[in-house]
This record gives structure tokens, sequence and C-alpha cells, in this order.
């Protein structure tokens, strides 16, 4: 209790006619004053009725300074020769000091405000406070976004800023799904990243299935009407944040700056590199990474992320380590509901040979090829990711089936290989024996 509930107190004891010294010198003790003090505070609510300090005239920052403080830019010192030249055509004008007014600044502006008179919105919102949001489960919800990478790439011999499109899961911190392109990504990018999130068969697992939930920023139109549009058809809702909003998706917006600051920045031609005197750059002439190199080392990245990082919040754990131990179950979409999802057509007719599908000059098999050899096809394919095709006929465009890179085929796809040529002819040998029956 202040001034005013003491003065109040001794008041009502005065009414009373029962105020005496020893009340004075308590208060007096337990405010640290003089007792003369409390006396003046008790004669001040006996004559003026006043219980507090008689208050003092002193400068306000009314709605004129602040558009003076905005239109300075927040510099008081300029603010002050305005006040002082409108005084100085306006006798009737009251000049503050220059101290008065700074006081004036700092008690009734809060820190935000005069960060955000200087440097704008994005300065006062670093003084804002924000609410976390509860703890996630895996594929609770996911966050995806555009990054544009400040890393010079050579693209066919031209420099280009290739741009990343990502989905994270803000449970686990693990980065589900990645695309990347030499130019501004198009729809087929953010098809693709949000593919190799759903999938969870190699080479994409372990994380995947559906989210319960994704955000994107409204600020990328086409970033969130493809993703609703893909999302729709699985019953996934989409939340569209506003524009210019990136603390409503912190996850996302702290994987972007991860990666500028843990990878991205040690690469050559940084494009936020720190400069020479006159602007001039330590090596200019620093060879360009090829782009197939910069998504390698992308990829791995973001391996290591997932499988060696151990982010903040997750106990200690990776994200892998995070997402295996939570046990929520996982909504997994069939392969033939994902045949025609964000896959790039190859845009040529092949044909189906005993080696296979040729596809880059490297051969594509499957169990289901066996006895179709001559049939043409037509091929379709995730980017970055040479490891699996999907084929269709070439004729009615019905899907055939995924094909897998014969070199990379595991023991199990080779037996698979060998068990379906079995079970052709095996059907064959029946079907000859069948026949020679009919005959006798």
């Amino acid at each position: 209790m202040g001034r005013e509930g003491a003065v109040a107190r001794l008041i009502d004891l005065d009414s009373r006619s029962e105020l005496t010294t020893a009340h004075v010198r308590l208060v007096a003790s337990a405010l640290g004053v003089t007792e003369r003090a409390v006396w003046y505070w008790v004669t001040a609510a006996r004559t003026e009725g006043r219980l507090s300090a008689r208050p003092r005239s002193r400068t306000v920052i009314t709605p004129e300074v602040r558009r003076l403080l905005a239109f300075r830019g927040g510099n008081i010192a300029a603010v002050h020769r305005d006040l002082a030249a409108r005084a100085a055509a306006d006798s009737s004008v009251e000049l503050p000091s220059l101290r008065a007014l700074q006081r004036a600044v700092r008690r009734d502006l809060s820190v935000g405000e005069r960060a955000g008179l200087r440097g704008g919105e994005a300065a006062r919102r670093a003084h804002d406070v924000f609410g976390k949001r509860p703890a996630l489960w895996r594929n609770a919800c996911w966050e995806g976004d555009h990054k544009h990478v400040p890393v010079q790439v050579d693209v066919g011999g031209e420099l280009a800023c290739p741009w990343i499109t990502w989905f994270i899961d803000c449970g686990t911190r693990y980065v589900a799904g990645v695309a990347v392109t030499p130019h501004a990504p198009s729809r087929d990018a953010v098809l693709a990243a949000l593919r190799t999130s759903i999938t969870r068969t190699e080479p994409f697992g372990p994380a995947g299935g559906l989210p319960a939930l994704v955000r994107v920023d409204r600020g990328k139109e086409f970033l969130c009407a493809t993703v609703t549009s893909a999302l729709g058809a699985f019953a996934v809702p989409v939340h569209d944040l506003p524009a210019y909003s990136p603390h409503l998706k912190g996850t996302i917006e702290a994987l972007n700056d991860s990666v500028e600051e843990m990878f991205l920045v040690s690469l050559p031609r940084y494009t936020h590199r720190p400069k020479l005197t006159g602007g001039r750059l330590a090596d200019p002439d620093a060879p360009p990474l090829t782009f197939a190199a910069f998504v390698a080392l992308l990829l791995d990245w973001v391996r290591w992320w997932n499988t060696e990082h151990r982010p903040a919040g997750l106990d200690g754990r990776t994200p892998t380590e995070a997402w295996s131990a939570d046990p929520t179950p996982l909504r997994d979409v069939p392969p033939e509901h994902l045949a025609f999802f964000a896959l790039e057509d190859d845009g040529r007719t092949r044909t189906i040979t005993t080696n296979g599908i040729s596809w880059r000059r490297r051969p594509y098999i499957a169990p289901w090829m066996v006895g179709h050899t001559d049939t043409k096809v037509r091929l379709r394919h995730l980017p970055h990711h040479v490891g699996e095709i999907e084929v269709f006929d070439a004729s009615t465009g019905r899907h055939l089936g995924a094909a897998y890179l014969a070199e990379q085929a595991s023991p199990e796809q080779v037996r698979a290989l060998r068990a379906a040529r079995t079970a052709a002819a095996r059907r064959l040998r029946a079907d000859l024996k069948a026949a020679e029956k009919l005959r006798r």
C-alpha cells in the first residue's frame, strides 16, 4: 500500500478523533519517510482533499507529436525542432524542452512503438509477446513454405538463385518433403514436395502419411491454392495464414533460418556474405556449384537434419527418433492413389524391352513388365528422384505400375521379378497341359 492508502486510513482515524502520533510514526516507518512528511500529507488531505502528491505539469505525447515522430522516423530532436518552429510562428504554442520531450516519449510510448517509428512493422513486431502453441503429435500439423536460396548456382551456363519448397512436421521437426527448382517454383514443385511428404516408402520414409492440418502462407497465392486443391481430395484441411505473418508459422520459418545459418552460408557464391570496402566481394570469381551438385548437397543436409540434428524442444532427440517414438497412428495413402499426384510427364513414348524401360540411359524394371515387351508406354516421375518412375499405357493412359532403377534394385525386388517370370511360365505350362487334355 502506498501513500494514498496510508493517508486515507489516517484521515479516517482523524475523522473519528483517533489519530495519534504513534499512527503517524508507524506509517512513516513502513513507507520509509519522515514523520514530518506524513503530517504534511495529512494536512494536505484535510485542507485540499488530496491523498496523493500534487500533480506536476508534464509534457504529453499528443496525436500531433505522434504524427511528427512517424514523419521524422522516431528522431525526437528533429520533432523538437519542428515544434520550436511552430512556437516561433505562434506565441500561444507552448514549447517543451528537448529533455522533457525525450522523457515524455520514453514514458508514453512503449519500446515497440518507438522501434516501429524508427524501423517499421518488422521492428515493432520484434518487441511483441507471442503465445506458444501446445506440443503436437506427429502429423497433427504440417507447415509449408518457399525459400529463395541466397546462393548463385550454375544453371545451364547462367547464374541463378534456386528456390526450395518444403514441408515440415510441427510435432517432430521432421522435414517430410522437399523440392528444388532453379527458378521461381511452380505448381509442379509444390505437388512434388507434397508427394515426397506423404509417401512413406523408400527412399522417402519413415515419416509421411496424411496430416490432420497443413498451414501455408496466403501471401504465396499459388502455394495455398495448389495445396488446398491437392489435399482436398484426401479431406485434409489447409489453413491459409495472413500474408507477411511469419510468427504464425514459426516452425517452417525457423527451418528457413536454420538452413541458411547452418548450410547455405558455407557454400560458394553465397550472396549475403560480408563485403569489403566499397561493397566488393572477397572472392568475386569463386566457381559456382552446378544446380545438380547444389540439390545433392541440400538433400544431404536435409538427411542430416532428420537423422543427426537435435533441435530444441525434442528433449535431445533427432526428428527421426521423435517420429519413431510417437505412438500416434498414421494414415497412409495407397500407392495407386498417388499415381498421378505431383508427377512430371516425360513427354516421350517408350517401348518395354527385355531390359525393361530405358530412361535417361538407365534401365528400369518391375515384376508387372513380365510378358509385356514391345508395349508402348509413357513415363511420369518426381523431380530430383530417379530411383522410381510411374508407367502408363501410351494409347489408353491406364496406369500400369511403378518401375525401379535396375542397378539399385533390392534383393526383395529381384526375387519378385524372378517370381513373376516363374509364375508366368507356370501359367503357360498349365494352359498347354489343359489344351492337350482337350485334344484327347
